[in-house]
């Protein structure tokens, strides 16, 4: 399963330590969320099945990310698919989060 973003679910820490139910690995990941994106995630709030999946979601994919915001507005599965493809908005989260964009490129 892939997210909008392109990011393969099986590899996200997020949706690993969910399915591991690790509160460890969530800790770690509210740390680094902080330090490499300078979002602040509760450990708690670090809970995600997939941002497509009808179950929980992590509370950055629901309530900030914009990548899912604009694939759902456009009725894609992920931004590589969009003839606006890398819009502004697009490269500047690829800036901050270049496995993004690796992940986008292999899918296109």
């Amino acid at each position: 399963m892939f997210s909008y973003c392109g990011i393969d679910c099986s590899e996200c820490e997020t949706y690993l330590a969910t399915q591991a139910d690790s509160d460890t690995e969530r800790k770690k990941i509210s740390k680094q969320c902080l330090i490499e994106f300078n979002v602040r995630l509760k450990p708690e709030q670090i809970n995600c099945n997939g941002c497509k999946s009808d179950g929980v979601k992590c509370s950055f994919a629901v309530t900030l990310c914009e990548i899912r915001k604009c694939n759902i507005e456009k009725s894609h599965p992920y931004c590589a698919v969009c003839n606006e493809y890398k819009c502004k908005k697009l490269e500047k989260i690829i800036e901050s989060a270049p496995a993004i964009g690796k992940a986008l490129e292999a899918l296109r």
